[in-house]
């Protein structure tokens, strides 16, 4: 049976991954070995960043829904418990944005929460 070269396979496959690490620093865009590892790495940090950057805005609305609960006298608990107990539901990035965006509003969920919080 004739020897059969993968020459064509492999270059591509190789030329794929050095297309992936472009602008990595040194040999890793350039080497195909420290190449294959750092975009393999990159790969699975893209992964895990994908699913962190969720966490990452929630924390953000949670804080800047603090900081504006805390100018109308209420902390973030606070104002979350109060708008439970008036059955508002409205999702964080929406109320931050609120917070940001729409001080009246904002104000008047407050106050809502506070009445609720009262009795």
């Amino acid at each position: 049976m004739p020897r059969t070269k993968g020459g064509v396979v492999s270059r591509r496959r190789r030329k794929k991954v050095l297309k992936l690490a472009k602008g990595y620093f040194g040999s890793k865009h350039t080497l195909f070995r420290t190449a294959n590892a750092q975009v393999m790495k990159s790969l699975s940090y893209a992964y895990q960043d994908r699913r962190d950057r969720k966490s990452n805005f929630r924390k953000l609305w949670i804080t800047r829904i603090n900081a504006a609960a805390r100018l109308n006298g209420l902390s973030y608990s606070k104002l979350m418990f109060g708008l439970k107990g008036a059955n508002i539901e409205i999702n964080r990035k929406m109320l931050s944005e609120l917070a940001i965006n729409d001080a009246v509003s904002f104000t008047a969920l407050c106050d809502t929460a506070k009445q609720k919080l009262i009795k």
